[in-house]
């Protein structure tokens, strides 16, 4: 059994309160629509905008998957660091993701890779 520290238990009780349209949109603002589209796996890069719209279609099951948890990770790193270090670690090469970005590993699901990783940065502590 994985334990869940306090901010990661926090993070998710406030995303599984939220639709898909809202976390996409608070994804979008975050990130923009093209990177939020691809982490969702799409190749369209206007699929999140699709999305977030109320009339829009409805991500796949796997795209809603990737997106709920991407928005888990940004409160995560947004509470501990800010909205600014949080858009540089989701974009940026990162050691703990073998210098792979958190949108690619997202992509990819490599969730708990990419939950490490953000624990991590919060701890600071980088055993590589």
């Amino acid at each position: 059994m994985v334990t869940k520290t306090p901010a990661q238990n926090v993070a998710y009780q406030r995303t599984v309160r939220l639709d898909i349209r809202e976390i996409t949109r608070r994804l979008n603002a975050a990130l923009g629509g093209t990177l939020v589209s691809v982490l969702a796996g799409s190749k369209d890069t206007k699929s999140s905008h699709k999305w977030a719209k109320e009339d829009g279609p409805q991500p796949r099951p796997e795209a809603v998957k990737r997106l709920a948890f991407a928005y888990e990770q940004w409160l995560r790193v947004t509470d501990a660091e800010g909205e600014h270090v949080a858009r540089v670690w989701f974009i940026g090469a990162n050691p703990w993701l073998d210098y792979d970005t958190p949108i690619n590993a997202i992509r990819e699901d490599r969730l708990k890779e990419v939950n490490r990783a953000a624990q991590a940065l919060i701890d600071d502590s980088f055993n590589g």
